[in-house]
């Protein structure tokens, strides 16, 4: 068995070990106000779910055992400092956001982004200026933004702050980041990437390269997504120089709990000495059971097909981890195809309209892949003489007009509202005569799934001819009043 060096884990299991009484919180005092039955298995983990004290540290300002468990993490990963999370990813964005950004401020984000960002930006009462993110052709799904289009951006508004980046996206597509913190650090200015789907990235010869190897600045990573912590645990990885520390701290402070969970700060500690003592062997489990679900699917030559993005600019790597499942038929949307998955004992991580997203963990095996196939071939088996469902085979809809337009690839700087507008401050309009007002609803065209209007942007006649164009492709609108789109709803003219 490899050395294992959890400096917080250890700490809290000596602890439980030395049997102590608790007159602190939590009131469950290490489990024992539960009964073992029905509660045994929950009350193992409240044997460790403690509070700040003398030998436990202190998240917030760590001198102890939680400063030693970062440290290792912050080496481990290629940082300067990591911290550690207990509110996912969504805290970290928020956080980097806060120490960047003062009152008007103005930040480069890429338009496809998560709405911790969005909340991010709104509450440190800054401006975003949105980039559109290039579509990967096979897919029709968004990545990230153009270089040259960040670039264009910072040209465009040099008193910009930062530039706030988003990769691999869902479905596990990756690009390269190395040629945009080139761009970005040309302008003395810092990279922030949410990297909450690739927190493995760089743990294997097969993985594509972390951000923060990159040359990211900032980059935050869901550690209970793909690697072994508790829901909630992510970490934030910063490297020196255009950041403000301090600023840093006080915002991580200002976004967390000042009660952090202590399981959740060990199973970060967990994972992370997990990667310290097995290295890149420690994801072969699970590296194999998806290529032998990928293998398995090509021979069979049924209905089911893994996605094979094209390998270029928008899409520089994929997620050996991640398969993204379609029917070729067309028979079966991908929201469908999870449902009947989920009948069959298998759980998909999501779907959509066309696609279902299956994710490999560490702990994924071939038996598991095996078991994958069983059920699909079952699920294929009740499809003969299934009709298509509409739009479940529905490839991209007129990508070129919605990404070609450079005035509509690149939007203006505007507030992003923390709340929605009052139905009352807002009037509907018709579409052709909305172009210089001030939208109050976010307009999202699916496909692509990519915010075309915010609320708070001023609509632009490119962005009208854009919505005409996917509307008459077929597209439909999510957060549109209208889902015709032959109306928008506006800020009421004063």
């Amino acid at each position: 068995m490899p050395e294992f060096e959890a400096p917080l884990y250890t700490q809290l299991v000596r602890r439980l070990g030395r049997d102590p009484v608790s007159f602190h919180v939590p009131g469950h005092q290490y489990g024992r106000a539960l009964p073992d039955e029905p509660f045994a298995l929950f009350r193992d983990i409240m044997g460790i779910d403690v509070t700040e004290l003398e030998d436990t540290d202190d998240l917030h300002h760590p001198e102890g055992v939680i400063r030693e468990a970062q440290q290792l993490a912050a080496r481990c990963f290629g940082a300067d400092e990591t911290f550690f999370l207990v509110g996912g990813s969504t805290a970290g964005n928020l956080a980097m956001l806060l120490a960047v950004l003062d009152p008007g401020d103005a930040i480069i984000v890429q338009r496809n982004v998560h709405k911790s960002v969005l909340n991010g930006i709104a509450l440190a009462r800054a401006r975003a200026i949105f980039v559109a993110p290039q579509i990967e052709p096979v897919s029709g799904l968004p990545t990230v933004p153009a270089a040259a289009d960040i670039e264009t951006a910072l040209d465009r508004y040099p008193d910009a702050k930062a530039v706030f980046l988003s990769t691999p996206n869902y479905y596990g597509m990756n690009v390269d980041l190395a040629p945009y913190a080139e761009i970005v650090h040309c302008r003395k200015l810092p990279l922030l990437v949410d990297e909450a789907h690739g927190a493995h990235f760089g743990l294997h010869p097969a993985c594509p390269p972390s951000a923060m190897m990159s040359g990211a600045d900032a980059a935050v990573q869901s550690t209970h997504k793909t690697l072994t912590a508790l829901t909630m645990g992510a970490m934030l990885h910063v490297r020196r120089g255009r950041l403000s520390m301090d600023r840093l701290r006080r915002a991580l402070t200002a976004v967390q709990s000042s009660s952090p969970s202590y399981p959740i700060l060990a199973s970060l500690d967990i994972a992370r000495a997990m990667i310290a003592a097995c290295g890149p062997a420690w994801l072969e489990s699970g590296m194999k059971a998806a290529s032998r679900l990928r293998e398995r699917l090509a021979e069979r030559n049924g209905p089911f097909a893994a996605l094979e993005p094209a390998i270029g600019k928008a899409c520089s790597a994929v997620d050996p981890m991640r398969i993204v499942l379609r029917d070729e038929t067309g028979a079966l949307s991908g929201i469908l195809l999870q449902c009947l998955l989920a009948e069959q004992g298998c759980w998909a991580e999501m779907a959509d309209d066309r696609y279902a997203v299956l994710l490999f963990g560490p702990g994924a095996t071939e038996s598991d892949a095996d078991k994958l196939v069983s059920a699909l071939d079952n699920i294929a088996a009740e499809m003969t003489g299934s009709q298509p469902v509409a739009d479940a085979g529905q490839g991209p809809i007129d990508v070129a007009a919605y990404a070609a337009d450079p005035e509509h690839r690149i939007g203006e700087p505007f507030a992003i509202p923390l709340m929605p507008p009052a139905e009352d401050g807002t009037e509907i309009v018709p579409l052709e005569e909305a172009a210089g007002r001030t939208a109050a609803e976010t307009v999202i065209p699916y496909p692509p799934g990519i915010p075309l209007l915010y609320t708070g942007e001023r609509i632009s006649i490119a962005q009208i001819a854009a919505i005409r164009r996917l509307a008459a492709a077929g597209a439909r609108f999510q957060g549109a009043t209208d889902a015709r789109m032959r109306m928008i709803r506006v800020m009421a003219q004063q």
